[in-house]
C-alpha cells in the first residue's frame, strides 16, 4: 500500500482495524470495523461488498485499501462479509434475508462509542450496490448512499452474462426455479426506483466499458429515479471497467464529497421540482 499511495499508507496509521462477529437474524455473521483512533464522535459508511460467497470477500489488503481509505476521511467505517463467508453462519442469499446483515450493522454501530449514529451512510459496489439499494428500500435511516457499478437489473444481467444465472442465482436465491421472475424483480431496483428512500440522496457511478454490470442499468435506474424526482447525481466514466480504475482517484474524490455534503455537514436536499429562470 505504501508503494502504490504513501498519503493513505500514512493515514491508515490514524486507525483501528478490527475484524468483527455480529449478530444478524440469530446468525453469527462476520465483518470488518475500522474506526479513527483519535477521540470524538464521527459519522459512519456501511460499505457493502460485491462478489458472492468467498469471490470478493474483505481481505486484509482490500479492507486497508478501500475500506480504510474512506475510513481516513474522518468516517468509521463498518462492514459485513455477509452470512455464510470467512467462517459466519448461514447461508447467503444475494439479497434476500441477507440484506439483514446490512440493516443489522446499524445496531453494531449503537453499541460502539465512537458512532454518530445520527449520520449513517451506505456505500455499495456491484453486488454491493444491489444491495444499498434494498436497504434503502426498506429504510429511510441513511443520510447518503453512494454505489459504484451496482446490480439495478438483474434480469437484463442474464443477457448480457448468462453464467450468472447457473453459477449465482440458482445456487444461492431460495426457490429460484419455481419463482424466478418475482425474485429477480424484487432485487431489481429499476423495478422498485420508486419505492426507494427520497430523503436519501444517490451518487451513481457506472464505467461504460464495464462487462460484468451492464452501465444501460444503471442509466435506466437513473432515468426512473429522475422521473421521481429522488435526489441523484450520475457519473458515467467513459472507457472505465468495473472497478474505475481508470478514474480511481476521481472516483474516491466524488464519493468523499457526497458523503462529507450530507452525511458530515448534513446539508439539505436540493430542490427537485423544476424552478429558476
Amino acid at each position: 500500500i505504501q508503494t502504490a499511495d504513501s498519503a493513505l499508507a500514512v493515514g491508515l496509521l490514524n486507525l483501528n482495524f478490527y475484524k468483527i462477529t455480529y449478530l444478524s437474524d440469530s446468525l453469527k455473521v462476520k465483518g470488518i470495523l475500522i474506526e479513527p483512533k483519535a477521540e470524538g464522535k464521527y459519522p459512519c459508511i456501511i460499505a457493502n461488498r460485491g462478489g458472492n460467497r468467498d469471490f470478493g470477500k474483505w481481505t486484509d489488503l482490500s479492507a486497508a485499501y478501500f475500506l480504510g481509505q474512506m475510513a481516513s476521511w474522518d468516517y468509521m467505517v463498518i462492514a459485513s462479509q455477509y452470512r455464510g463467508v470467512d467462517g459466519g453462519e448461514g447461508t447467503e442469499e444475494f439479497g434476500g434475508a441477507d440484506l439483514n446483515d446490512v440493516l443489522n450493522l446499524t445496531k453494531v454501530l449503537e453499541q460502539l462509542p465512537k458512532a454518530d449514529t445520527s449520520r449513517i451512510g451506505l456505500q455499495g459496489g456491484s453486488r454491493g450496490g444491489m444491495m444499498t439499494y434494498l436497504a434503502i428500500k426498506q429504510s429511510c435511516r441513511f443520510r447518503a448512499a453512494a454505489v459504484i457499478a451496482g446490480g439495478a437489473d438483474l434480469t437484463s444481467s442474464i443477457k448480457s452474462r448468462p453464467s450468472m444465472e447457473t453459477g449465482v442465482y440458482a445456487q444461492l436465491i431460495p426457490n429460484y426455479e419455481e419463482g424466478k421472475e418475482e425474485a429477480l424483480k424484487a432485487r431489481s431496483a429499476v423495478y422498485w426506483a420508486d419505492e426507494m428512500c427520497p430523503t436519501t440522496p444517490l451518487l451513481i457511478m457506472h464505467g461504460s466499458a464495464d462487462w460484468r454490470v451492464d452501465p444501460a442499468a444503471s442509466l435506466k435506474l437513473v432515468s426512473k429515479l429522475t422521473e421521481y424526482k429522488h435526489p441523484v447525481r450520475f457519473i458515467l466514466y467513459e472507457g472505465a471497467d468495473h472497478g474505475l480504475r481508470e478514474y480511481r482517484s476521481e472516483m474516491l474524490a466524488e464519493m468523499k464529497r457526497h458523503f462529507d455534503h450530507y452525511l458530515r455537514d448534513g446539508k439539505p436536499l436540493p430542490n427537485m421540482e423544476p424552478h429558476g429562470k
